[in-house]
């Protein structure tokens, strides 16, 4: 007779013996890490992104995001308006000191997004003891990859400089532009002019007579002579509009001598506008789509951080929205390639340190931002010129300031008093000279009216937001430091950065 017991046991042990082989092959020896893997989830993890945008907004904090989202419910009357920046799925944030300073300039903010290491302020692309380090763009073109830059300001700016130049200085911009000619980045679109035409430089074009350059080097013609289309001057943005690359073709765009207008400057002038942001980002993806091996595209709104500087709220909204603007035309392409596609979007620092309410008072008022025409940086700075009346008359019609109780009037004769005497005064009420206490005396009460406060004419050093979709986007999640983003991003795409 069988003795079932007996019989059930022995299967149960080899049943037993026969898993703990299975799970032995699958684990491997003692201490190993090794685990078993589909081939699907391989290929799951090991996908990498085609298309890469890398969108810096220069200046670009949580209150400037907050306060362009703000901004555009009060003008739309649409309560459940949202920037696109604040709804991709991934976010983050991000700690932004240099390697000498807890407070960063953009030099220093940008080397580390371009390429994973601090350095010292006012270096592009270097340590700090000199030694060149490898930037995303010089990865991506080593891998076969197009490439393109595109900003709102000087192309030879720091943001743009960090990812096709090293140097010691910022300030070297004209050096900064013959390394951008031998970079073979495929699209380039900003401003600058001045420091790719020869010195002395007289033109047909208006926009264009003048330069910076010490030299009698015509870099817009050595661009040509290499195979780039060559669009320059105000005067030929609509010819910028209307190219369509027929095949893979190289761009360099510089449309003003510096830099591009504010957004809110660009909307209300009627002749010879400039492309937006958006445009330009538009017109780089026609471009570098056109190459097959995929492209790694940098965007930068850089004027969001030079209205900052001048405690502009309205300039830097603007200016937020336009940089808003050009990551969703980076998202039309995401949508119809969202396997392929990854998007970046994050601040180099904050600047300005912007506060949304100050004093005792519990609320935002920003329907006293929507009469503002006019930038302060470009356009308010040089509106006083001694005639008080003219001066008082323009501020009413542009920016809203038509009511000015008797406190506010006596703060703008009081900085008037300051610059018909050519005083000195404290540059820690009224900012650098170049701004004019004036302007900036304007510009606090428009910002007082709103309750938004600015505790610096710099550079702050708190942490800021930034935010992703797309391939690999869930890697970016989390507390981190700047110089993560670039190295996360070398190694979603397989990138070797410098040590």
């Amino acid at each position: 007779m069988f003795n079932k017991k007996k019989i059930f046991s022995k299967i149960l042990l080899a049943v037993l013996i026969i898993a703990l082989i299975a799970t032995n092959s699958i684990i491997g020896t003692k201490g190993s890490t090794k685990i078993f893997k589909s081939t699907v989830a391989e290929a799951a993890e090991e996908k990498v992104p085609k298309y890469v945008f890398y969108f810096i907004g220069d200046g670009l904090g949580a209150a400037q995001r907050q306060i362009a989202e703000y901004f555009l419910q009060e003008k739309t009357k649409d309560k459940s308006a949202k920037l696109l920046i604040n709804q991709l799925p991934i976010a983050g944030i991000n700690t932004t000191y240099s390697a000498n300073s807890l407070i960063t300039d953009s030099a220093a903010a940008g080397t580390a997004l371009a390429t994973g290491h601090k350095t010292n302020n006012g270096m592009i692309s270097k340590l700090p003891d000199g030694t060149n380090v490898k930037t995303l763009i010089e990865a991506a073109e080593e891998k076969g990859m197009a490439t393109g830059i595109a900003t709102t300001t000087r192309l030879t700016h720091a943001t743009p400089a960090v990812f096709a130049s090293h140097n010691e200085s910022r300030s070297n911009e004209n050096e900064i532009a013959v390394d951008f000619l031998n970079s073979n980045v495929e699209f380039f679109a900003g401003g600058g002019a001045r420091h790719f035409l020869p010195q002395g430089w007289i033109d047909k074009m208006p926009s264009m007579n003048g330069s910076k350059r010490k030299d009698n080097r015509n870099l817009m013609r050595e661009f040509a002579n290499r195979g780039y289309k060559v669009f320059y001057g105000e005067e030929q943005s609509n010819r910028f509009r209307r190219y369509s690359p027929k095949g893979q073709e190289k761009v360099f765009a510089a449309f003003t001598l510096s830099h591009l207008p504010y957004e809110i400057d660009r909307i209300h002038k009627t002749s010879n506008q400039v492309p937006s942001l958006a445009e330009i980002t538009k017109k780089g993806i026609e471009v570098l789509s056109k190459y097959p091996n995929g492209f790694f595209f940098m965007i930068e709104g850089g004027r969001i951080d030079h209205a900052c500087h001048a405690n502009d709220a309205v300039g830097a909204i603007y200016d937020v929205l336009a940089f808003d603007d050009a990551v969703k035309e980076a998202y039309k392409f995401y949508k119809e390639h969202p396997d392929e596609t990854l998007i970046v979007v994050v601040g180099d620092h904050e600047t300005g340190g912007m506060g949304l309410g100050f004093a005792k008072n519990y609320y935002l008022k920003l329907n006293e931002l929507l009469d503002v025409k006019a930038s302060v940086g470009d356009v308010l700075t040089k509106k006083y010129d001694g005639n008080r009346e003219a001066y008082f008359k323009y501020i009413a019609e542009n920016f809203g300031l038509d009511n000015l109780t008797e406190k506010e009037k006596a703060e703008i004769i009081k900085a008037m008093d300051l610059a018909d005497n050519k005083a000195k005064y404290d540059i820690s009420e009224y900012g650098p000279s170049y701004y004019g206490p004036v302007a900036i005396a304007t510009t606090h009460i428009i910002s007082e009216r709103a309750n938004i406060e600015w505790t610096t004419f710099a550079h702050s050093g708190t942490s800021i937001p930034m935010s992703a979709v797309g391939v690999g986007a869930e890697k970016f999640t989390g507390f981190k430091d700047n110089t993560e983003i670039a190295k996360t991003l070398a190694n979603i795409m397989g990138f070797e950065l410098s040590k």
